[in-house]
């Protein structure tokens, strides 16, 4: 009996382990989004004990209704899911079904608009930490439609942080470092080295985190982390954009629109890589993108989808040697993978790429990722440039793990941007 029982917990873990964060498995979803309750620019992240909600939005193209359900996995800081029972994280129950849908109207696609407020009044959670939503059918968590990150926080842990330049003058021009210090008297850890755990983020991106970082120097309850050579991101250039509020009017990055009958078509203006360019500040999205729309009243179900062409032109029309090129950005994931590889075309001597999109507005920008490379570390160098000046995100989390336990809390959290904390 405790080997079934033993045989059994393994495949349930392995199971949760093979599902990806932030992915669409589903071939009939779109635009799955999950943010803070009445800002569509918001991270989801929520404080442990307060009224704090999240937002989930997504379409079904089969146009009919569903049953959809969701449930979360409390996991670990490297997003392993944690050995312990709902009961352990949360109070209530752990599937909850989404009832508010809506059907498209004013559109050539077809679409079902799913929507839900998290945490639901029957699933308030317990624990801080990472947390992954999943959304399935039926009830049958194999049937997995999508699935999501989203934090929730319990602030024990004060931190205090910097953006500067690097002390390497080979990337003080093109790179941005981190300082910064954690007071962790609230936890009081007896261990600091082994049960406290930091990660920092870049535009809320995890194709890019750092992870793995210790203290340069600790005495008592204060760490400091000012390590030259880890806490240093690429500054990047602004993101791109793409206006796609409507159709009909055509924004100077879109070079033609095909309507059909039942669908429309984009192509958006072929671009180049902007290495070579100089720093210009303008506002962007860090990578974001808004749903909306100048064409009707209410856009979750009154919005269209087109099918947009991304073609990105190397130098000298020639494939990069040994590099993929990817459209990175939160509309797909923010994933680096199948979903947003793009493809040589010799005969055009370009890149492309489609997405099937809303109506709304976009950021995004192109990254090389080495051939083979086993960390998919993105890279802005050859595609957008990098430059010290950037205007970048940053978000410190602070985790730490009592003695005895078998999950992750996360105590800290400290989000700046990099114009105003020099």
């Amino acid at each position: 009996m405790n080997r079934i029982l033993f045989g059994a917990l393994l495949l349930l873990t392995t199971g949760l382990r093979a599902q990806q964060p932030d992915f669409t498995y589903s071939p009939v979803i779109r635009t799955p989004q999950l943010f803070t309750a009445g800002n569509q620019l918001g991270y989801p992240i929520m404080r442990l004990g307060t009224g704090d909600q999240l937002e989930l939005h997504f379409d079904d193209i089969d146009g009919n209704v569903k049953s959809y359900y969701y449930s979360v996995v409390l996991c670990n800081e490297d997003w392993t899911p944690a050995p312990v029972s709902d009961f352990d994280f949360i109070k209530g129950f752990n599937q909850i079904r989404i009832d508010n849908y809506q059907l498209s109207s004013v559109a050539l696609t077809r679409y079902t608009h799913y929507q839900a407020l998290l945490p639901d009044r029957n699933c308030i959670l317990t624990h801080s930490g990472n947390y992954l939503l999943k959304v399935y059918l039926d009830a049958d968590t194999s049937k997995l439609a999508f699935t999501r990150r989203f934090l929730v926080t319990d602030a024990k842990a004060t931190i205090q942080s910097q953006v500067l330049p690097p002390i390497d003058y080979q990337l003080a021009r093109t790179h941005q470092r981190l300082i910064f210090k954690v007071n962790t008297n609230a936890v009081n850890p007896s261990n600091p080295l082994d049960q406290i755990k930091v990660v920092v983020l870049q535009n809320n991106r995890w194709d890019n985190p750092l992870r793995g970082l210790k203290p340069t120097f600790y005495a008592g309850n204060s760490l400091e982390y000012n390590n030259d050579n880890e806490l240093v991101f690429e500054g990047g250039m602004e993101w791109r954009w793409l206006d796609l509020q409507s159709f009909r009017y055509q924004s100077d990055r879109i070079q033609s629109v095909s309507y059909g009958k039942t669908s429309t078509e984009v192509i958006a203006r072929p671009e180049g890589e902007r290495a070579h360019l100089d720093y210009y500040l303008y506002k962007d999205l860090n990578g974001y993108f808004i749903i909306q729309t100048t064409e009707s009243i209410n856009p979750l179900w009154q919005t269209d989808y087109a099918n947009v062409l991304f073609s990105y032109v190397p130098p000298g029309n020639s494939p990069y040697p040994n590099k993929d090129v990817y459209v990175l950005g939160k509309f797909n994931g923010g994933l680096l993978n199948d979903s947003s590889l793009m493809t040589f075309v010799p005969e055009r001597g370009r890149y492309e790429r489609r997405f099937s999109m809303k109506q709304g507005y976009y950021s995004y920008c192109y990254v090389t990722v080495g051939k083979g490379d086993p960390d998919m570390r993105p890279s802005f160098a050859l595609t957008e440039g990098n430059h010290v000046e950037t205007e970048n995100d940053y978000t410190i989390l602070v985790y730490y793990r009592a003695l005895g336990a078998r999950a992750d809390e996360l105590v800290g959290i400290s989000r700046f941007n990099s114009l105003n904390s020099r």
